[in-house]
């Protein structure tokens, strides 16, 4: 394997408009020659974080990492890790599957809301497979985004991104989400 994508942010292109990955802006968490493991970062759960709230008590918002594994609860938490069990991202975040140990955390208010990113499930590819839709322009890979992981996103984080980027990518940003209505 000549390249990984580790660490780097995938931006959805237009081309992938009907499913999960439509507007996404994903976090490629490991990639190597097995494939490549990710997290979508803007897909905002609505009704499971009500939901998921009113147990807590307070308010937690839960993202769809993606269409993998939806029963697998991952977090990206912000700050020195209180687990063993978990991947760095960069020098300020990690993630984890550790749910006892950072909902503990929370509970005791050792952990802000503002520190912590839910997610249920991922994003996964096969061997080869992220490479191909890269080369496909299914993604545009941004090399360096200054990206508050665990703050709250939405379908505006993909726009503002493809903002940011300028050019051709401002005539994306402002597409509408089906293209065949442009």
């Amino acid at each position: 394997m000549d390249y990984s994508y580790k660490g780097k942010i995938l931006i959805s292109t237009p081309d992938i408009s009907t499913d999960i990955f439509s507007r996404s802006v994903v976090l490629i968490v490991e990639h190597d020659e097995n494939g490549a493991f990710g997290i979508i970062l803007n897909k905002k759960e609505d009704t499971v974080s009500q939901s998921i709230s009113e147990v807590f008590g307070f308010p937690v918002d839960i993202y769809e990492g993606g269409p993998v594994e939806h029963n697998k609860i991952f977090f990206i938490v912000k700050g020195t890790p209180v687990t063993e069990l978990y991947i760095r991202i960069d020098e300020q975040y990690y993630l984890t599957e550790d749910s006892e140990t950072i909902i503990e955390e929370m509970v005791n208010k050792r952990l802000g809301t503002e520190e912590v990113k839910v997610f249920s499930g991922y994003s996964g590819w096969t061997a080869k497979q992220l490479e191909g839709e890269i080369q496909k322009k299914f993604w545009t890979v941004v090399e360096v985004y200054n990206l508050e992981y665990t703050a709250p996103s939405t379908h505006h984080l993909w726009k503002n991104i493809m903002q940011n980027l300028g050019g051709e990518f401002l005539i994306w940003a402002n597409a509408p989400e089906n293209i065949s209505m442009n």
